[in-house]
């Protein structure tokens, strides 16, 4: 079956086939970067809007990539939530209006979810199970994944995520948007040891996370720094480097302990922090005493895209937890949930 997925949670329009035997066959992503970066963040109301305008063009070029046509598709996937209601509502609106049209199956799909399952579109994939450690825009969990719709919650942040830390202190120096990105490249040149930098919750003894107090602290050197007169681009760079180490720090050694607890020798990292190369390296090392291996999405899918939404419908189809001709696939009936569990998912 070919699937045709959709995903509008945020600024980026992402559409992808899929075939649940072949896999992935196409896909085309459009962000909304540039337009954003004058406002510092994403506007929700522009978003919305650039989403109806990108959604149609998209799945016109991945069909003709993909040498297919409407008639080929099986089935049309989406978005559902968590994310921004009104870009949600476009990327499920022209789904369901298309499923509807065509007469097709339309398959909600968290968003967290096809995250998760996105470094199953890597070679070599990891074998279930495994601990997934979710680093995606406003989210940092920890999950034990024993299969597909099999998600245990092991540890999340209480207040900023990692993504959240790494833009706001972006922010800070006066950065651009996005800031992780614009961070990690200052970062390369600074020197992450002249700055000593808290690390929230390193020895909490459980596997939540917490980041608010790390912008703070930047917050606080930077005052001291302009009172002084030592305000530079040097000073700059080496709290780049600081900040970058202090969040990595935390989340490669909860990773760790996460693995220490379950016995698990395989980890995936998804989201957008996890195209970070210096969260690769320190993982990398840190797993060589566990025994334990490490799996990543491509890095053109570690970001908000619609193959991993299309990847993980056909996955439930394939794992028997969505059935393409029961009677409510076809009713085409829909909401969008800008706030969801992924616990309330998990079988």
């Amino acid at each position: 079956m070919i699937i045709l997925g959709f995903e509008s949670s945020c600024d980026e329009t992402g559409v992808a086939a899929v075939c649940t035997e072949r896999g992935l066959l196409s896909h085309a992503l459009h962000t909304q970067v540039a337009m954003h970066a004058d406002f510092g963040g994403v506007v929700p109301e522009l978003a919305s809007r650039d989403h109806i305008r990108r959604v149609l063009p998209l799945a016109r070029e991945v069909l003709a990539e993909a040498g297919l046509t409407l008639d080929d598709v099986g089935a049309v996937a989406y978005t559902a939530g968590p994310g921004l209601a009104g870009a949600l509502l476009v990327g499920a609106s022209f789904a369901q209006s298309l499923a509807w049209a065509r007469g097709l199956p339309a398959i909600p799909i968290h968003h967290l979810e096809g995250h998760l399952l996105s470094p199953l579109l890597a070679q070599p994939a990891p074998a279930f199970p495994f601990i997934a450690l979710l680093v995606s825009g406003g989210h940092t969990q920890l999950m034990r994944v024993d299969g597909v719709g099999r998600y245990e919650l092991l540890g999340e942040t209480l207040d900023d995520a990692a993504g959240e830390a790494f833009d706001k202190t972006a922010k800070l120096l006066g950065l651009g948007y996005p800031g992780g990105p614009a961070l990690a490249a200052l970062a390369n040149h600074g020197d992450a040891s002249r700055h000593s930098l808290p690390r929230p919750m390193l020895h909490s003894g459980n596997l939540d996370f917490s980041f608010s107090g790390l912008k703070t602290a930047v917050l606080t050197r930077l005052k001291t720094a302009r009172e002084q007169g030592g305000d530079t681009p040097a000073l700059a760079a080496d709290l780049a480097a600081a900040t970058q180490d202090a969040i990595v720090d935390v989340l490669v050694a909860k990773a760790a302990q996460a693995l220490k607890r379950t016995g698990l020798k395989r980890i995936v990292v998804a989201g957008g922090v996890g195209a970070n190369l210096k969260l690769r390296e320190r993982l990398a090392l840190a797993l060589r005493p566990l025994k334990a291996e490490a799996f990543f999405p491509p890095l053109s899918l570690c970001t908000d895209n619609g193959a991993m939404i299309a990847f993980a419908a056909a996955q439930r189809v394939n794992a028997g937890l969505f059935d393409p001709k029961a009677p409510q696939a076809t009713e085409h009936a829909f909401s969008v949930r800008p706030r969801w569990d992924l616990a309330e998912i998990s079988a």
